[in-house]
């Protein structure tokens, strides 16, 4: 009887643990269900929906060479999945387990509501190191580390029977989508597999140094997070590829990067971990004391600044409209144009969440909303980060050649005031905005506030409750376990109402 094997954020056919599980159910007929409502979300753009459309291209090529026809279908997941089982008569739905977003969580309640009520067996299995139904952080990093070393779930040509639909959808549908990005990246597995090739080999030497500055790091960061968000690569490919390029090496730059990207890898596990074990992160303060601390959505004026690269404040204008253009910002300037956002301009993050969703061709739901509320204070767990737009910009552009490029009204000014055009004598004549904030007091205050809020027994019971939950663990030996094997007498990574974890402090885990 057929199998339905419904693809949704992991399309390619290497390492597919659904794909392995559903070839030993019987035929199998993989369906990609393009779902309109999803695509209306707030957090949708046409940046996603272009890298989706070459991702799909790609694995219908594979999925005929092992001799599969990709059903594509236009709809409700539930409609077009009751009516896939009324044409096939299926008894079996196969997919992956999805940390996606709010959208997805209830979408995904209602398919499992159609399953039990048509006795359909939903077979939903796991992908990444994500533990779904997690009681406890504790001995999460060994469970990441066994699925890693886990053989690949691969299927090879004629191992696995086809079941055939010939009314399907030949293409994904034009859709009327928000914020296409004239210079986005290319999606599907071919690409993925370059990308992947070319930075263990020649772009990832630097990786280490250069990742920070959004001028190096566009070559020397892997490119492959959208990969891993859209599923063409599976994190478990990648790790295993670092790995190896690891060990084969002699070169300590090359080991020095390679070991950080790794670090990296078992860390996009444990922000997506967050999300799992609390779906309400993407709308809900982790820590309930931060609701309406900012008003919200904040000033208006504010935040159309600040999503056009306007707030007269130089580097992060230049940052915001550089991920306009390309969907792409290195890890350090997507902390920061968040901190401005959610600090210096005191918006909810929520907003400005959403806006770096849409820009973010990247885009990973169960990294970005617990990054975004890392960002902006509201965990009860983490340090108050809070970037000074004017040291980054001349630390990580000393020479100005990113500013101005993307700020071209900035070309008079001479290097030493660039960041701060407003002291210069001819600020007057720029066609260019004064700053919105004043930088220094807007920190101050807002730091004031964020703090005083970490205060009294209340507050540091409930933070002492999501530690237990979301944070990671480190080991007698001071080291985090995300990415090692955990060894006895472990303790949380942060103490309610301070000093949080050395983690990489980036949005989106651009790599």
């Amino acid at each position: 009887m057929t199998v339905l094997l419904w693809f949704k954020r992991d399309l390619r056919t290497r390492d597919h643990p659904a794909l392995a599980h559903a070839a030993r159910l019987g035929p199998v007929l993989p369906v990609y269900i393009c779902e309109p409502q999803l695509w209306q979300q707030p957090d949708a753009s046409a940046r996603h929906h272009d890298f989706l459309r070459d991702c799909l291209h790609d694995l219908a090529e594979d999925l005929a060479r092992l001799g599969l026809r990709l059903c594509l279908r236009v709809g409700d997941a539930v409609e077009v999945l009751e009516a896939l089982r009324g044409v096939t008569g299926a008894r079996d739905l196969v997919s992956h387990e999805e940390t996606g977003n709010a959208w997805t969580y209830a979408r995904d309640r209602r398919v499992a509501a159609w399953a039990a009520g048509q006795g359909v067996r939903w077979h939903e299995v796991p992908q990444s190191g994500v533990v779904r139904r997690l009681a406890s952080r504790d001995g999460w990093a060994a469970r990441r580390n066994a699925f890693l070393r886990a053989p690949s779930a691969e299927v090879s040509p004629g191992a696995v029977a086809a079941a055939h639909c010939t009314d399907a959808t030949g293409d994904l549908p034009r859709l009327d989508l928000p914020d296409p990005a004239p210079r986005v990246q290319r999606g599907g597995r071919r690409r993925g597999l370059r990308a992947l090739d070319g930075f263990l080999t020649v772009r990832g030497r630097d990786y280490r140094a250069a990742m920070a500055s959004p001028l190096g790091g566009e070559s020397a960061c892997s490119r492959l997070s959208p990969h891993l968000a859209f599923g063409t690569l599976s994190g478990r490919e990648a790790a295993r590829a670092a790995a190896a390029a690891a060990r084969a090496t002699t070169d300590p730059r090359w080991a020095a990067s390679l070991k950080s990207f790794q670090s990296r890898l078992a860390w996009r596990d444990h922000f997506m971990q967050k999300l799992e074990d609390a779906p309400r992160l993407e709308t809900t303060c982790l820590h309930s004391a931060y609701e309406g601390l900012r008003p919200a959505p904040g000033n208006p004026a504010h935040l159309a600044a600040w999503q056009a690269g306007e707030t007269g404040l130089p580097f992060v204008d230049a940052c915001m409209r550089y991920l306009r253009a390309t969907g792409w910002l290195n890890f350090r300037m997507r902390s920061m144009v968040m901190a401005v956002a959610a600090y210096h301009l005191w918006l909810d993050w929520r907003a400005p969440g959403r806006h770096l969703a849409r820009m973010f061709t990247d885009y990973e739901p169960g990294i970005h909303w617990s990054q975004v509320q890392m960002q902006s204070g509201t965990t009860g767990m983490n340090t108050v980060r809070i970037y000074n737009p004017v040291k980054q910009g001349r630390e990580q552009d000393p020479q100005g050649v990113f500013t101005r490029r993307w700020v071209p009204e900035l070309a008079p000014v001479p290097d030493e005031l660039l960041q701060e055009p407003w002291r210069w004598d001819g600020a007057a004549g720029l066609a260019y905005p004064p700053p919105v904030v004043d930088v220094a007091a807007a920190a101050r205050a807002a730091r004031q506030t964020v703090w005083g809020m970490r205060k009294g027994q209340a507050f540091h019971a409930e933070a002492a409750r999501v530690i237990e939950r979301h944070a990671s663990r480190k080991d007698g030996a001071g080291h985090f376990v995300n990415d090692r094997t955990p060894r006895r007498n472990t303790r949380r990574q942060a103490r309610p109402g301070g000093g949080g974890p050395r983690d990489p402090r980036q949005l989106g885990f651009d790599f």
